[in-house]
């Protein structure tokens, strides 16, 4: 058995009453024991302890929190080589917190841990601590949300996604008061990579509001950025059709199924099953050097 890791991990909270001291946990950050610069972070990608507390809770706020911290990570990272130029993680992390949030974000102490392998660990942190049993006694998420997750969760798995830009205002490029955000993307040479979750299977017409808006998409891409856009679409597999299913309606939902498939890949969208996630992931570790 390989030696195991020692890492110790902080929990970081969202605070509705700091009187009361009412909170519930929305991440974790694990780092390797005397390693600052190997340290790592994940918010829960399910907001719904938090609106529970505070209905009112910045929830776009907060998931950009995660990014933040991502990126001090990274800077952290990079300026390992210098230890007397190295920002300390902890501190910088605690700073973002204390100047954005006040009391309403607070992270605990250090905990010690040991890991066989640091990514299955923060896996198994987030399920001890953040999400506790939330799959067996919530509805199984289902259309496009389960999508996003799954995708998110594939590009956290190859180390892709702090990278990634998120929620991409198509404004930018489109025209001011497009409503549309692209989920994520990346840009790793003269091609912009983005991809954006569709359910065929709940709402085929959100496929043809992605068509309609790639042509646009892609110019603004071009004139902004003077760079190509290769757009994707992770859509779910085609449901197989079991000897209890109505077979009428079955018939419906596979022909509105390739009705989205062909809108997309009308407009030079490509479209990719959540069975091929992993290998985009992949490409996406390769494009980023990592």
């Amino acid at each position: 058995m390989p030696d195991r890791i020692p890492c110790e991990f902080f929990l970081i909270r969202y605070v509705s009453d700091p009187v009361k001291g009412e909170f519930t946990n929305i991440g974790v950050l694990l780092r390797e024991a005397g390693q600052p610069d190997r340290t790592h972070v994940r918010f829960t990608r399910d907001w719904a302890s938090v609106r529970c507390l505070d209905a009112d809770a910045d929830i776009g706020l907060l998931e950009a929190l995660e990014g933040e911290i991502g990126a001090r990570l990274q800077l952290a990272t990079g300026a390992a080589a210098i230890p007397d130029l190295a920002p300390k993680p902890i501190l910088s992390i605690l700073s973002i917190i204390e100047d954005t949030f006040s009391n309403s974000i607070q992270m605990t102490g250090p905990r010690a841990c040991l890991a066989e392998n640091v990514a299955a660990e923060l896996d198994l942190l987030m399920k001890m601590y953040v999400e506790p049993l939330r799959e067996k006694i919530s509805r199984r998420r289902t259309g496009r949300v389960a999508i996003a997750a799954v995708m998110r969760t594939r590009f956290e798995r190859a180390g892709v996604w702090a990278l990634m830009r998120k929620r991409i205002s198509a404004s930018i490029y489109t025209q001011p008061g497009d409503p549309m955000k692209i989920d994520c993307g990346y840009r790793p040479n003269g091609v912009i990579k983005m991809f954006h979750a569709v359910s065929l299977e709940a709402d085929v017409e959100a496929a043809k509001v992605l068509a309609w808006s790639a042509p646009r998409l892609r110019e603004g891409v071009q004139r902004v950025e003077n760079a190509a856009l290769e757009l994707t679409a992770v859509v779910e597999p085609l449901r197989t059709v079991s000897a209890e299913d109505d077979k009428s309606f079955a018939g419906e939902n596979t022909e509105r199924y390739r009705f989205g498939v062909e809108t997309l890949e009308s407009q030079q969208i490509r479209v990719v099953t959540l069975n091929d996630l992993a290998r985009a992931a992949e490409t996406a570790r390769i494009d980023l050097r990592l």
